[in-house]
C-alpha cells in the first residue's frame, strides 16, 4: 500500500496551506457537509448509542458541525498527519467520548488499533491516494467495522467518464476558485486544479467502479448522494 510518510501530506507546511484554503478551493464544502448530516439525521441519528468513526479527519471540520446538531456516543477520528490531528484537537477540544489515532491507513488494515464497531463511518478528500486494489481493501476493512444497519459515506474526487467532461469539469472547478470574494486569495489559488492533476499522490478512480467494488464487498442500497465535477458524496449500508 502506498506509504503515508512518503506523500505530501506528510509535510506539515503542506497539511497547514490546505486547512486554511480549503474552504476556498473546494467547491460546495459546505454542501456536501449538509447532505452528509442529513443522512445521519436520517438513518443514524435514532441510534442513542451511535459511534462514529472518521477517517483521514484532516482538521475535524466535518465533525464540529455534526456535533453542533447530534450527539453521537463515541466518536473516533483518524489521520496520518500530526499536524492535521493537533490542528483537530483544538477544533473540537478535549472530550471523553473523543479518541484522536494517528494512524496512516496502512497502519490500520495491518494492525487492531480499531477493535470496536461502527454505525457510521466517514472519510473526507482522502481516499482517492490509494490504488484501486488499495481502495478495495480499506472499503472491505470498512465493511467489516460497520455494525449492521451502519453507513459508509465518502466524499471525494473522482476520474470522469472522459477527457472532454474532464475538462469541463476542471473549468467549473477554476470557476469556483474564481467566484470567492477574497479576489487576491482567489487569484493565488487558480492553479489548485492543475496542481491536483500533475500530483502523483493523486489516484482517483472512476465512481462507477467504486460504487461497483462496493456493491461487490456486500454494501446495499449503493449510490451517489451529491456531485458537483469531479467531487462526489457516495457510499452504502451494510
Amino acid at each position: 500500500m502506498s506509504k503515508f510518510e512518503e506523500s505530501r501530506w506528510a509535510d506539515s507546511e503542506f497539511s497547514r496551506n490546505y486547512r486554511d484554503e480549503a474552504n476556498v478551493y473546494l467547491p460546495f464544502r459546505r454542501e456536501f457537509i449538509e447532505i452528509t448530516k442529513s443522512l445521519y439525521a436520517y438513518f443514524i441519528d435514532a441510534k442513542s448509542e451511535a459511534s462514529v468513526l472518521d477517517l483521514g479527519c484532516g482538521d475535524a471540520l466535518f465533525i464540529q458541525e455534526l456535533i453542533k446538531t447530534f450527539s453521537p456516543k463515541s466518536i473516533t477520528l483518524v489521520d496520518g498527519s500530526n499536524e492535521m490531528l493537533e490542528e483537530a484537537q483544538r477544533r473540537l477540544g478535549k472530550k471523553a467520548n473523543f479518541n484522536f489515532i494517528q494512524a496512516s491507513f496502512q497502519s490500520l488494515l495491518s494492525g487492531e488499533l480499531l477493535n470496536q464497531n461502527f454505525d457510521f463511518v466517514y472519510s473526507s478528500l482522502a481516499i482517492h491516494h490509494l490504488s484501486f486494489e488499495e481502495k478495495k481493501q480499506l472499503y472491505s476493512y470498512i465493511y467489516r467495522l460497520l455494525s449492521p444497519g451502519g453507513s459508509f459515506v465518502h466524499y471525494d474526487v473522482v476520474v470522469p467518464p472522459s477527457k472532454k467532461i474532464e475538462s469541463w469539469f476542471l473549468s467549473l472547478w477554476r470557476q469556483w476558485i474564481k467566484k470567492h470574494p477574497d479576489k487576491e486569495m482567489s487569484k493565488k489559488l487558480l492553479e489548485i486544479p492543475e496542481q491536483y492533476k500533475r500530483n502523483t499522490d493523486n489516484i482517483p478512480d472512476t465512481l462507477g467502479s467504486q460504487l461497483q467494488a462496493l456493491k461487490q464487498i456486500g454494501f446495499k442500497e449503493v449510490d451517489c448522494y451529491f456531485k458537483h465535477g469531479i467531487f462526489s458524496l457516495f457510499g452504502g449500508f451494510k
